[in-house]
């Protein structure tokens, strides 16, 4: 599928659909040029595929393809120039194309003189094919060629809001746009844009991108501050070894005492004696009976 973009702007192209779509300072226009000449609608461009018909709606105001003057209509192809007044258009292949927007920026509105900010927006719409546009401390969206970020959509005002990024915050003015300034869903007229916001102008759709929210950042600091504090004291440690650790004692059956071994001995020889005598008491008592008789 094809695109015709304005000539000096890489990034704002509209896709050529079938069966048609029509050029020229109304706001119902696929593609709206700003140029006193032009017409309400100036141009149709008939879509089959990729086969593309011009035709010249006002054959009193003459338009130029690649230099020669277009009364009622003629064929198109890629890399053909359109000019309407001082209008630039040129249709393109995106195929072809990809290449050298990728290795040449120089001359893209968005990106000139461009300060990082840390702040971009990245679109939401396929006919932008989700770009990302960072943002400089001051920067206007509309559809006018002159605005830092300019995209030829049909119901976007010439100049519809202004974004400025103040003490690194990001904030979103609306310029007195026909159809609004949006932020996730809400109409505002001034506010503060965060990150992961949405902001819309009109039927355009961009995803918020920049740093975090300083309250963010101070909880993250507070947390990692508390962690020392998680750790187990090494000393509480050091004592629980040295309790698992010391020694136990010698129990009183390993090691008798010398006066236990003592009486013991003597008990010995006291149940000796007792023998000794009982065997004596036997002797003499056979004797004696052995006088007797």
């Amino acid at each position: 599928m094809l695109k015709i973009r304005f000539k000096d702007n890489k990034y704002n192209a509209v896709w050529l659909v079938e069966p048609k779509i029509t050029i020229g300072r109304s706001a119902t226009n696929a593609l709206v040029i700003d140029d006193p000449i032009a017409g309400d609608v100036h141009i149709e461009v008939l879509v089959d595929n990729e086969n593309l018909i011009l035709n010249n709606l006002l054959p009193a105001i003459p338009v130029m393809v690649n230099d020669v003057k277009v009364i009622s209509s003629c064929e198109l192809k890629p890399d053909d120039q359109i000019t309407i007044g001082a209008v630039e258009l040129i249709v393109i292949d995106p195929k072809r194309e990809s290449k050298s927007l990728a290795e040449d920026t120089s001359n893209n509105t968005e990106l000139r003189g461009a300060k990082n900010t840390g702040w971009s927006l990245k679109a939401n719409h396929a006919a932008l094919a989700n770009r990302v546009f960072p943002l400089k401390e001051l920067m206007v969206i509309g559809r006018a060629n002159d605005c830092d970020i300019s995209l030829a959509a049909a119901h976007l005002s010439r100049r519809h809001a202004q974004l400025q990024v103040v003490d690194g915050m990001l904030f979103v003015k609306d310029l007195g746009s026909a159809n609004g300034t949006f932020l996730n869903g809400q109409q505002v007229t001034e506010a503060r844009v965060r990150r992961g916001d949405e902001l819309r102008f009109d039927a355009l759709t961009f995803g918020v991108m920049g740093p975090a929210d300083d309250l963010a950042k101070t909880s993250v600091r507070k947390l990692s501050d508390k962690t020392p504090d998680s750790k187990p004291e090494p000393k509480s440690a050091e004592k629980a070894s040295a309790r698992v650790q010391r020694p136990v004692p010698p129990t009183r059956a390993s090691s008798p005492h010398p006066k236990a071994g003592k009486a013991a001995e003597g008990g010995n020889k006291g149940r000796l004696g007792l023998i000794f005598l009982g065997i004596l008491a036997v002797v003499v008592i056979t004797a004696l009976i052995f006088t007797r008789k």
